[in-house]
């Protein structure tokens, strides 16, 4: 290749098997590594700022073309751990929520699970930076994603998981970011690149003890929450998420 492909990279710990393989393999020759929150990561595909990118999938339908890569993802086969609504008090009593600034696909979720499965329509606030945490109190509720999300599941008193809410209403897995290009790759770029991203799930015990977090436990994190092969069933859970998106997008504005 002329150039190095640039790769966009969640910087959180749920993507760390998935970026073994990308620095420890020949691979990492051939591309460029730009960590970022997801939020940022889908408008930097989206400007062309990466080639590819483990994107929110939320992000897929505002593209005018897609090529989803390999058959790896950030998915869950039920609880996730780190994708919840934190509050004080049970849903019925939620009067605010605070929607995470980092996240496109949970927040989108979110909203879908509060108007179709809990029937609850508390006032939204689109948090600007981390100080909204803080204000998870009370009636009000704030969804946190990522590292941030396993921290806060020691102050909150209820936790509802978004991957077993979804899980529970469809009785499939869910995806939250898949590897996105907005161009056609090289078919041997593509073949390296998915081999490069299976490097890591068998290093699981390793990348653990490379990464402390006494927080919450990895190798469980690793192994029971998360679920990084993009199978057949996924794809579906993937397909109707996305159509529920398209649905949302084609719903008339009122006046």
């Amino acid at each position: 290749m002329d150039k190095k492909i640039k790769v966009g990279i969640v910087s959180y710990r749920n993507t760390r098997p998935l970026i073994y393989g990308l620095q420890h393999t020949a691979l990492s020759n051939d591309i460029e590594l730009i960590e970022d929150i997801p939020a940022r990561l889908a408008d930097k595909l989206k400007t062309g700022e990466i080639d590819l990118g483990l994107v929110p999938v939320a992000v897929i339908p505002q593209l005018g073309e897609y090529h989803i890569i390999g058959d790896y993802c950030i998915g869950t086969e039920g609880e996730v751990a780190s994708v919840c609504l934190f509050s004080e008090v049970p849903l019925n009593e939620i009067t605010r929520v605070y929607l995470d600034y980092q996240s496109r696909s949970s927040v989108a979720l979110l909203q879908w699970l509060m108007r179709e499965s809990w029937g609850i329509f508390p006032e939204i606030i689109q948090a600007e930076d981390e100080s909204y945490r803080e204000e998870i109190k009370g009636t009000t509720a704030g969804l946190v994603i990522g590292d941030r999300a396993l921290e806060q599941r020691l102050i909150s008193t209820y936790i509802y998981d978004l991957g077993a809410e979804w899980r529970a209403i469809t009785g499939l897995p869910f995806v939250f970011a898949a590897w996105v290009s907005t161009k056609s790759l090289p078919a041997s770029f593509v073949q390296r690149f998915n081999e490069a991203n299976a490097a890591g799930i068998p290093r699981i015990d390793e990348i653990v003890a490379a990464n402390p977090f006494p927080v919450y436990d990895l190798r469980k994190y690793y192994t029971l929450n998360l679920s990084y092969q993009l199978d057949e069933r996924k794809r579906k859970g993937l397909e109707l998420f996305l159509s529920y998106l398209k649905k949302d997008n084609e719903q008339p504005v009122e006046a």
